[in-house]
């Protein structure tokens, strides 16, 4: 991780003449008197007599169901200690950027400055109706047992302190990681945590739930092992893990022997000498900020068993109470729910267990600069920056508060887990289209993977198969492919075929013959080409044994392109094949064509081009307005380039008539609605959504440029007009994006009869 200075720490707090890391904005249109009356004076009156009916509505008509207060005084901020309420003012604005950016919650934070627990209760019992949920944040043991305490019993809206349970969460869900990997479980094994605050008896009392015996937990604070007995420094919260023990006092007679040890203490406290006395395959969460129990490299030095966490994001495992906090808040504030109870805690952490087993999107490879990760030693705790943790621990929590009966408001988790998608962005609004139109063909058309033998589509492969939306067949070497599913750590084993041996390869060299015979391809040169992947995989879907065919990870386009062409041409009634992007901006939805196949389009080509892009936006359920993009807007520069388009607009016209489409115009002309209004009122298009480019050239320069500098999501390319279900990827693309086009092919597989 790049070092920060003081300097760059101050100088992003300052950044842009704006301070701080929050601000408030508005969700509904300001900008007309209307606008204003129904913002405030006289509007603002319905929603206050409706609520004062009906509390409940309080959820309906303000901001309450998506509002967590953070609060603090500032008596244990993070690393630093009792620094008072206004100087943890950027530890809580952090926490709100947290909430933000991760499960979208808004947050108001909120400094109290009084030690006084009482008072600090009174305050947030009174300031509770504005909000949906209470984070309580660094404030000090035992302090803050009793206020969290207290207010669960007061307030019908979640309370819960994060410093406690954000971290038992987390770590108990690499803990369970940790065992399975070294074949312990969690009734055998003996505990030490150095420590006795809140997070320490939080993550003891839940490292019981998960069934570790609480005889088993040996609590180490300042003052030595927590046992019965002991007068110094003892609380009712340390009484109830006091062992009955007189052989133990210090730290070092207490991790002796023992499984696992849990750091929520001070730097440097776990010597070597103390790890190499624990039992076999030990297992450390050094979880002490910013410097941890013992570093990684010195407990992996002395024992080369080990399984170490930390909390720190620069070494593998990190107890990162992001993971926990952002998604909990979320499923617990969709259900309305009254409070978060252990139940809903508990199964917040077996999300995240179960989620470390799954393949890792390679997006958060790349945040991370990694190539590989797997379930393993340096591998049992999700990333921080992964964005499946909401779409696992949000509906996982959200269930328990229904199955619990804290919840007030009952939702269908299926749903509820596309609503969590369609936060992170329109693109995943558009992938789970993708998928689920391809779920509904029950996981049962087969998409042969040229590339089988390449680890991204191996994955992808295995995400296909897993989610039900296709039944894989890697094309490739098998004895290749099983190496790498065994380094991939993946638990399945697709459909594997060999062109090499493939039984039926004669039979499909004379299908292939019989294609080409009279463009100079003997039986012999059929015989030799059809070992050749991309004839293959199309001769697949040609002869049956595939429904569809998904090639281009490692090659150029008109590799895959040219063979498809060949063998299927072109779809009944289609002249040309085209590609089109999906480009995604912001929470618009555009399709650009062509892109990728027509490289200098006639104005017969564009026409048919249009009414295929306009086809497949029926198809993701857009009404199309296609707009022909030119240099010209409706003949105001003549020239032969504008008035091609000009006859591809009339072509189209006469071709679909049903169709809402227009040009020649220029680009923003086509987009940007009030000039259209302003300027050429007489046009049938405005705010068009399938825009036809005048050449490969335009539209390829545009969607690349769109992409790299407008933060525009591109998915694509995607083949129409074919005649199969061919399609081709980019070189290079990740993982979600294999995903994505097989779930095309399975869409286009099911629109039609392929044609063997």
């Amino acid at each position: 991780m790049t070092k920060i200075t003081r300097e760059d720490a101050l100088e992003y707090h300052q950044l842009k003449g704006k301070p701080g890391k929050v601000a408030i904005v508005p969700t509904k249109p300001m900008d007309t008197q209307r606008d204003l009356s129904l913002a405030y004076s006289p509007g603002v009156a319905e929603p206050v007599l409706e609520i004062e009916k009906n509390p409940e509505d309080a959820y309906e008509y303000t901001s309450k169901g998506n509002l967590v207060a953070v609060i603090s005084n500032g008596t244990a901020i993070l690393g630093l200690g009792n620094r008072g309420a206004l100087a943890s003012k950027p530890v809580m604005e952090g926490k709100g950027v947290l909430f933000k950016k991760f499960a979208d919650i808004d947050v108001f934070d909120i400094e109290v400055n009084s030690h006084d627990p009482e008072e600090i209760i009174k305050v947030v019992a009174a300031i509770s109706p504005t909000f949906g949920g209470i984070n309580l944040e660094d404030i000090k043991a035992p302090e803050c047992f009793h206020i969290e305490e207290e207010l669960k019993q007061m307030l019908d809206i979640p309370v819960f302190h994060d410093d406690q349970h954000g971290t038992a969460i987390i770590s108990s869900a690499g803990l369970a990681s940790a065992l399975e990997i070294v074949g312990k479980k969690h009734g055998e094994i003996r505990l030490v945590i150095s420590g006795a605050g809140a997070s320490a008896v939080s993550c003891a009392e839940l490292a019981i739930r998960w069934g570790v015996r609480r005889e088993n937990i040996m609590l180490v604070d300042t003052k030595g092992v927590v046992y019965k007995g002991r007068k110094e420094g003892m609380n009712q919260y340390k009484d109830r893990l006091a062992v009955d023990d007189k052989g133990h006092r210090s730290l070092a007679d207490a991790v002796k022997d023992a499984d696992v040890f849990y750091g929520l203490s001070v730097a440097n406290v776990l010597t070597p000498e103390m790890v190499k006395s624990m039992a076999g395959d030990p297992i450390i969460f050094a979880m002490a900020n910013p410097d941890p129990e013992i570093r990684p490299e010195l407990a992996k030095e002395a024992r080369r068993d080990v399984i170490i966490a930390t909390g720190r994001s620069d070494y593998p495992n990190q107890v990162n109470n992001v993971l926990g906090f952002p998604f909990i808040f979320r499923g617990a504030l969709d259900v309305r729910a009254r409070a978060i109870n252990e139940e809903m805690k508990f199964a917040a952490s077996k999300a995240l267990a179960a989620l470390t087993k799954e393949d890792v999107p390679d997006s958060v490879l790349r945040a991370y600069g990694l190539d590989s990760v797997k379930f393993g030693r340096d591998y049992i705790i999700p990333m921080a920056l992964d964005p499946r943790v909401l779409l696992w621990e949000a509906p996982a929590v959200a269930e328990t508060a229904m199955q619990t009966g804290v919840a007030r408001k009952p939702i269908d988790i299926h749903e509820y887990r596309e609503q969590l998608a369609y936060r992170q962005g329109r693109g995943e609004q558009v992938r789970y289209f993708f998928q689920n139109k391809a779920r509904t063909s029950g996981g049962t058309k087969r998409v042969a993977f040229a590339e089988g033998e390449e680890s991204k589509v191996i994955r992808a492969a295995y995400r296909v198969k897993e989610e039900g939306i296709a039944a894989p067949i890697l094309i490739g070497r098998p004895e290749v492919i099983q190496k790498r599913i065994e380094e991939l750590g993946l638990p399945c084993c697709p459909e594997i075929v060999n062109p090499a041996d493939f039984a039926r390869v004669e039979e499909y060299a004379a299908a292939y013959h019989e294609i080409r015979a009279r463009k100079g391809v003997s039986i012999s040169l059929a015989r030799r080409r059809i070992r050749q992947t991309n004839i293959f995989g199309s001769m697949m879907v040609k002869m049956g044994d595939a429904d569809a065919f998904v090639s281009g990870l490692t090659y150029e386009y008109p590799d895959v392109i040219r063979p498809a062409l060949r063998i299927h041409h072109t779809a009944p009634g289609a002249a040309r094949a085209a590609g089109v992007y999906i480009m995604i901006v912001d929470d618009r939805v555009y399709l650009f064509t062509d892109a990728t196949v027509n490289i200098e389009p006639t104005a017969e080509d564009l026409s048919e081009i249009a009414c295929l892009a306009a086809d497949f936006a029926k198809q993701l359920e857009l009404e199309p307005r296609v707009a022909f993009l030119s240099f010209s807007n409706f003949g105001s520069t003549p020239h032969p380039l504008s008035a091609k388009v000009q006859k591809a607009v009339a072509l189209t016209k006469t071709r679909c008539p049903e169709l809402a489409v227009d040009g020649e115009m220029q680009a923003d002309t086509a987009v940007v609605g009030e000039i259209v209004d302003e300027r050429y009122p007489f046009s049938k298009v405005k705010d068009a959504n399938v825009l036809v480019f005048p050449s490969l050239e335009s539209a390829n320069i545009a969607y690349k440029l769109l992409a790299r500098l407008g933060n525009a999501k591109a998915i694509g390319p995607i083949l129409l007009g074919m005649g199969a279900p061919v399609h081709v990827l980019q070189t290079g693309d990740d993982v979600n994006a294999i995903v994505q086009i097989a779930s095309v092919a399975v869409m286009d597989a099911m629109g039609r009869r392929v044609n063997t």
